[in-house]
């Protein structure tokens, strides 16, 4: 089958190259042209995709990433996988929009859509729907499929990848939930199909939301802990011994990427729009989570004063701005806030992290360009007055850490030693 993949970030470029993996015909579509040239060179700045799997599939044309709408003629599935950020707390389809758009105008009858991106219950139904009605005269569930496929990509995860995640499928009628099924059954061991669209859309905030409220849980328990003299991370190591009815969270300086807290804040407008009342446990796990990364810096602003040094002069050095361990992620990563806030400061901010390049690294002209890329060198390490963990990469060298740095804020517990203190 032709199949097109509309967005060629974490989510779609995983998907188009298991769909050229499975004998389809894939082109893989995005409007960001530089990394459209870095795909068509066989370089991949997705982790999950190393080059080496990319480039066969390039050479053999069943993968062509395309910035050119031209290319998306005559698909037999097309699926969006675009982003969906929040715009002052309202969500923006404006992407999923134009997607459908473009789409539009080359469906034809036979066709099946799929919507991917993250959204609020309804989007499937209510707004891409009646887009691919509109644009192509044609009627939905009788000329073309319709489906949503929420994405479970957990980028840097090497044991669940998306061939061995289960994956959830709706449809907006019978004969679009088969369709959507019989596509990615080719593609994963196994589909969950639910009884509609909307159903499957609150899945998936359901998955983050669980998530976001947990984290939130132990990110403010980590706070009293230690205003209380208390080891919060002795506690949940305990706790996880309890082999039913608990699951661990850790706490860290904050949540970021595609998922947390947007996806949350999704669901949470979408019951204040709907209904007219507040989703409570969101917006306390969105006000504790976001506040972390002041807590952060508090901590290391005391710690220097304990030290008879001021933030304001001191060179902080900070390991890891992505989001997460072990990904180039670096979407709504609390290292952003940690960095404005300590160079509002007037600390001189420098960081390391071998996973997050330049040219995708987001805020360029915000927090991030007014920090000094470095590699987390001896020297370095050395010429610090602090270093701060924030995302525990394992490309890192935690034993040059403990050996050269003077003080380290260690917010993933990653470290020992008697320079080192936990968040």
């Amino acid at each position: 089958m032709r199949v097109v993949i509309a967005g060629q970030g974490y989510v779609g470029l995983p998907l188009a190259v298991r769909a050229a993996e499975a004998g389809h015909q894939v082109v893989g579509y995005d409007i960001d042209r530089r990394r459209i040239a870095r795909l068509a060179e066989g370089d991949s700045y997705v982790e999950d995709i190393p080059d080496e799997r990319l480039r066969p599939l390039l050479a053999d044309g069943s993968y062509r990433p395309s910035t050119d709408p031209a290319d998306l003629a005559e698909f037999d599935v097309a699926v969006i996988t675009v982003p969906t950020p929040l715009r002052d707390g309202v969500p923006d389809l404006s992407c999923i929009e134009a997607s459908g758009r473009l789409l539009a105008e080359r469906l034809r009858p036979g066709a099946l859509v799929v919507l991917e991106s993250t959204t609020y219950p309804g989007t499937t139904d209510e707004l891409l729907t009646p887009l691919l009605e509109k644009g192509s005269g044609l009627r939905a569930g009788i000329d073309f499929q319709v489906g949503y496929s929420p994405e479970r990509i957990d980028p840097g995860n090497q044991h669940w990848r998306l061939e061995n995640t289960p994956k959830v499928v709706s449809g907006i009628d019978t004969d679009s939930l088969h369709a959507v099924d019989d596509f990615y059954r080719q593609l994963v061991q196994r589909t969950v199909p639910v009884s509609s669209c909307k159903e499957a859309e609150l899945a998936k905030l359901l998955e983050n939301t669980f998530r976001h409220v947990n984290i939130a849980l132990v990110n403010e328990l980590a706070v009293f802990a230690h205003e209380l003299g208390i080891d919060i991370w002795e506690a949940i190591d305990a706790a996880a011994t309890k082999p039913f009815g608990y699951l661990r969270f850790d706490p860290g300086p904050g949540v970021g990427g595609h998922c947390l807290p947007i996806d949350a804040s999704f669901l949470s407008w979408r019951v204040e729009r709907a209904l007219g009342r507040s989703f409570r446990f969101v917006e306390l796990a969105n006000d504790v989570n976001s506040h972390m990364p002041d807590y952060v810096v508090r901590r290391l602003a005391t710690a220097l004063n304990e030290r008879r040094k001021a933030v304001k002069g001191s060179r902080i050095l900070l390991l890891g701005l992505a989001y997460k361990k072990n990904t180039g992620d670096a979407h709504e990563t609390p290292a952003a806030q940690v960095a404005e806030l300590l160079t509002r400061m007037g600390a001189e901010v420098r960081a390391a992290d071998p996973h997050v390049d330049g040219v995708h690294l987001p805020g360029r002209r915000g927090p991030f360009s007014r920090i000094t890329r470095v590699t987390a060198s001896p020297e370095e390490l050395t010429a610090a007055d602090a270093v701060v963990l924030l995302a525990d990469h394992d490309d890192f060298d935690y034993t040059a850490i403990t050996d050269h740095a003077r003080y380290v804020l260690d917010c993933r517990r990653r470290l020992t030693g008697a320079a080192v203190e936990v968040l």
